[in-house]
């Protein structure tokens, strides 16, 4: 097999296919009948809680009322939790009245970034465990690739399967951020908006002075709420772009890892093979275009997917609108028939080689020649 690489290029996320939970348990299940220690434990502090009972009553039973009496553990505050709004007695007033309008604005306003504050931190805590399962799932493969297994294990692909779900689900998550920004957006608009009616309600006429003491404390109430939501919003930003980034690269690690599965372990290309990658590209059937990879299908099982995909996928980074050219080259020699129906076989192959790794087929063109120059099928593939 020749593979021909004919210029850097990195990975897109165009080509990523898509997106786990823990498996540690299926991997290594407990091998022997022994006991839980906890249970051992668990005797143990009985037994002592006995002796402490009959050795002072009295003692045990107070200990016994002092727990029943310690507070419950508070919750932590959220980190954008705002304070309520103060209250303050009508005055009567044309802007005392209008007070009470800017303050119960200022209420619905803070229920509705409370509840986005909320939800945030629900989707971070739905993240970071997902991601955690995502990457024991992603620790047992690589493990098992990294010793080597057989091709195509059935127990990997279901683990893959497990990994890319729960990629789709921070992925889903970060779709569920991009809503919830767009809403904290428009609610950081709207405080913007009350605190400069607050600040114009200061020359009203036919204030007293209350009137305005309120409305300093209104102010400031309304200032603090403007922070903390635009500092959520700033939060929300910065964790979106975080993860979308993040989630693109996984799904690269998620399509190398799935061809290394179907190889029964990581593909390398030893310093060997890339000299001659580097020099095949002048000894191209075509001798017009330079083929960007050369596939020759001299027997029947031809490892070509890591060569490929990184080939592709560094082409899609430096030019991410690029389509290809899969060319079938059938050998002149031997029976014509049988060698181009071979090699437009092979040239199907990889075209779902390429779909598989995120590809679209729309962006695949198939073609098919004979050449006498070449001694068995080829596939050549081409940048257009």
């Amino acid at each position: 097999m020749v593979f021909n690489l004919t210029r850097p290029v990195a990975v897109s996320a165009v080509l990523l296919v898509a997106s786990c939970s823990f498996v540690d348990e299926k991997l290594l299940p407990p091998l022997t009948g022994d006991p839980a220690p906890a249970k051992a434990g668990q005797e143990a502090v009985a037994n002592a809680e006995k002796a402490t009972m009959s050795a002072d009553p009295t003692a045990t039973q107070a200990a016994l009322a002092s727990t029943s009496s310690a507070p419950a553990p508070q919750v932590a505050a959220s980190r954008f939790q705002l304070p309520e709004v103060s209250t303050a007695p009508s005055t009567g007033t044309v802007v005392g009245q209008r007070v009470e309008t800017l303050r119960d604005n200022l209420r619905a306003l803070q229920a509705r970034v409370n509840q986005s504050s909320s939800q945030f931190e629900a989707m971070e805590a739905s993240t970071t465990a997902t991601s955690q399962r995502y990457h024991g799932t992603m620790a047992a493969i690589n493990a098992r690739l990294q010793i080597g297994t057989t091709k195509g294990n059935p127990i990997l692909i279901n683990q893959w399967n497990e990994a890319q779900s729960d990629l789709e689900k921070i992925a889903a998550d970060v779709s569920s951020m991009n809503s919830l920004a767009n809403t904290v957006a428009g609610d950081a608009g709207e405080v913007g908006f009350l605190l400069e009616s607050v600040r114009s309600a200061f020359e009203l006429s036919g204030a007293i002075e209350e009137d305005h003491r309120q409305l300093t404390v209104l102010e400031d109430e309304t200032s603090r709420t403007s922070v903390l939501t635009n500092r959520l919003l700033n939060q929300l930003t910065n964790d979106i772009n975080r993860q979308t980034a993040y989630v693109g690269t996984e799904r690269m690690n998620l399509t190398n890892t799935s061809i290394a599965i179907k190889n029964g372990g990581f593909l390398g290309t030893s310093a060997g093979t890339r000299n001659y990658l580097e020099t095949a590209t002048t000894d191209s059937a075509s001798g017009e275009r330079q083929a960007l990879v050369i596939i020759r299908f001299d027997r029947d099982d031809v490892a070509y997917e890591q060569a490929l995909y990184d080939a592709i996928s560094r082409t899609m980074q430096e030019r991410p609108q690029s389509s290809f050219d899969v060319v079938s080259i059938a050998p002149l020699n031997g029976n014509l028939a049988s060698n181009q129906a071979k090699s437009v076989q092979n040239a199907e192959r990889v075209l779902r080689s390429l779909v598989d790794m995120g590809l679209p087929a729309a962006r695949v063109n198939l073609a098919s020649t004979a050449n006498a120059n070449v001694a068995s099928n080829e596939v050549h593939v081409y940048v257009r």
